[in-house]
């Protein structure tokens, strides 16, 4: 579910696989809706911090907030860790004199639940922020509008984050339907010449993506050969795929699926003996591929990974001070997407908390998160910014950029040029979602 940039749309799905569960999850509304919160202090899932307030910061007041994440179910795997990633951020609100305490919901990764946590979150915890990495935040969405709560994290779920005013998506507002040049530049640049995309059925976003990376790469004058906007949500039968590649002369393809789909065509693809100049996909950087599975790391050789925030690999001041809090926390090995995003979500709180002088009602919180056009994720942009308020023209990311590694051994190396590559929208070309 998390989505690309640059290429042509903004931020496709990284995976597909969690805007496709909001599709398989439509029928589970009327399941389970005990919405389990947890307070901090109450396992992994949660954590406060306290520290004594420095000049500006917040006297010592405790600020709580909520969170609602996928913690369990089958978006668990890429949503489960920004819960890491928070407590890293509260190790960073610690620094700037914030005290942060917060709730954990877990959405079970069902339609249902994620609304009863919400109405928990707001009518039990009183919660006036609210932290997300979810894959169906849209079920819970319109409530936490009415209720003019504050809703901060990766836009990643549906098209409310360019609607609600009180939503702030950390990578900036994503329309799925542009198309955009960055990407396929690389391709060009590693001497790829016939394309090809695949992405799921079930999501919209999923099958966008594919489609926007194949309008993409024509901006290039790279031939399309293969195109499959209507592959099987989770499959790993990819055998008809790869020799539908095979025969077309793909020889560099992306796939916005989730990574069980995307490594079974890497391998079809190497054991039909072509010759893959590119094999890229939007998920699977850093910890992400350790929760791959055993096989991971195997398929993954050779295989480029693309970020929009800085690689740590990058090993500036930004990534070494997100590192050094991620330790803090108790966090080990590479970090994953969804710590980068419950990070810089926090920060992005910061942010607001010291516009307010520390008032966290979620009228103020609002207010000053609607003044934020210089938005840099706490240096983990490069340098860069977005307008965290245009909520029309951004394909995702600032300045529309992704950084790309390669798996190299059990290491992700930079590729020169692109680190990061990017890109701008290709006026008047559009794709649609059917």
């Amino acid at each position: 579910m998390r989505r690309r940039h640059v290429r042509g749309v903004a931020r496709r799905t990284r995976g597909g696989a969690l805007v496709a569960v909001t599709a398989l999850l439509a029928v589970a509304a009327c399941g389970s809706s005990s919405g389990k919160t947890k307070a901090s202090g109450d396992g992994e899932a949660t954590g406060s911090t306290a520290a004594s307030a420095p000049p500006g910061g917040s006297s010592g007041k405790t600020i709580t907030v909520g969170v609602i994440a996928d913690v369990t179910g089958l978006a668990a795997s890429s949503s489960k860790t920004a819960l890491q990633g928070i407590k890293a951020g509260v190790i960073y609100a610690k620094r700037q004199g914030y005290t942060i305490k917060y709730v954990v919901a877990d959405t079970a990764t069902n339609p249902a639940t994620a609304l009863s946590a919400a109405q928990k979150l707001v009518t039990r915890d009183h919660v006036s922020v609210v932290l997300v990495h979810s894959a169906i935040l849209f079920a819970a969405t319109n409530y936490l509008t009415a209720h003019g709560v504050a809703v901060i994290g990766p836009g990643e779920d549906g098209p409310e984050w360019a609607t609600a005013k009180n939503m702030f998506s950390v990578y900036g507002v994503v329309h799925p339907n542009k198309v955009g040049d960055g990407f396929d530049k690389f391709l060009k640049a590693q001497g790829v010449t016939n394309f090809g995309a695949i992405g799921y059925s079930i999501s919209p976003t999923s099958s966008q993506a594919a489609k926007s990376d194949a309008e993409s790469a024509k901006s290039q004058g790279i031939k399309v050969g293969y195109l499959n906007a209507k592959f099987p949500f989770g499959s790993t039968d990819v055998q008809p795929e790869v020799l539908a590649m095979k025969a077309a002369g793909v020889n560099g393809f992306t796939a916005t699926t989730d990574p069980n789909t995307a490594f079974a065509l890497v391998t079809g693809m190497r054991q039909a003996g072509v010759d893959v100049k590119v094999a890229e996909f939007a998920t699977g950087y850093g910890g992400d591929l350790a929760q791959a599975g055993p096989g991971a790391i195997k398929a993954g050789q050779n295989v480029y990974f693309s970020l929009e925030y800085e690689p740590v690999e990058v090993n500036d001041a930004a990534t070494r001070q997100f590192e050094a809090d991620l330790k803090a926390a108790g966090v080990t090995g590479k970090p994953t997407y969804a710590q980068y995003n419950g990070y810089v979500s926090v920060g992005l709180l910061v942010r607001a908390l010291k516009a307010t002088g520390g008032d966290d009602t979620s009228s103020a919180i609002i207010s000053a998160l609607s003044k934020v056009h210089d938005w840099d994720a706490l240096g983990l942009f490069g340098g860069r910014t977005l307008d965290l308020n245009d909520r029309v023209n951004g394909l995702g990311g600032a300045g529309n950029c992704i950084w790309i590694t390669k798996l190299e051994g059990e290491d992700f190396k930079l590729v020169p040029g692109a680190d990061p590559i990017c890109g701008k929208e290709l006026k008047g070309v559009t794709v649609s979602a059917s």
